[in-house]
C-alpha cells in the first residue's frame, strides 16, 4: 500500500488587501433584514496567521483524524512557534514520515492519536524517531 504524503506550503507574502467582509454576522437561523450592512476588507493571512515567519500550510492526506474535523484533501494551518501539549493537534515527523495526529500524554506515555477508530494510537518509545514539527491552528475546507 502506498503511503500518502503531506504536501508543505510556504504563505506568501500579502500582495493585495484582502477580500470583501460583511461587518454583520450571518445568521444560522432566521434570515434578518440586511438593509444597512457594511462591507470591509478581510485579510484570511491576517486572520488564521499569528507568527508568519513560523506558519505553513498543508493538504490533509488520508481520513485518521475525520473526526477531528481534518478530512483529505483539506488545507491545514501550522504554527511551528506554539508549544506541543497534550490534546493538541500537531504534524508529526516520526520514524521518517509526515503525519498529523493528536498529542497525547498518558503519565509519562506519549501516544500520537487518530481521530478514526478504524486506526490504533501510536505509542512513543525510546525506538521512535519524533520531531513535533508544528501544532494545526486552523483548517480550511472545501464545501
Amino acid at each position: 500500500m502506498k503511503k500518502k504524503k503531506l504536501s508543505f506550503f510556504k504563505r506568501e507574502k500579502e500582495a493585495n488587501l484582502g477580500q470583501w467582509l460583511m461587518e454583520q454576522g450571518i445568521s444560522a437561523g432566521f434570515p434578518s433584514p440586511a438593509d444597512d450592512f457594511k462591507e470591509l476588507r478581510i485579510s484570511l493571512d491576517k486572520e488564521l496567521v499569528k507568527n508568519s515567519e513560523a506558519t505553513f500550510y498543508a493538504k490533509v492526506s488520508g481520513d485518521s483524524m475525520i473526526n477531528a474535523g481534518l478530512s483529505d484533501g483539506d488545507l491545514i494551518v501550522i504554527d511551528r512557534s506554539i508549544d506541543p501539549e497534550h490534546n493538541k493537534i500537531a504534524v508529526c515527523f516520526i520514524d521518517g514520515d509526515f503525519t498529523v495526529k493528536r498529542i497525547v500524554k498518558k503519565g509519562s506515555d506519549l501516544y500520537l492519536k487518530p481521530e478514526n477508530k478504524k486506526y490504533r494510537a501510536i505509542k512513543i518509545d525510546e525506538e521512535n524517531e519524533l520531531l513535533i514539527w508544528g501544532i494545526v491552528t486552523y483548517v480550511v475546507k472545501s464545501l
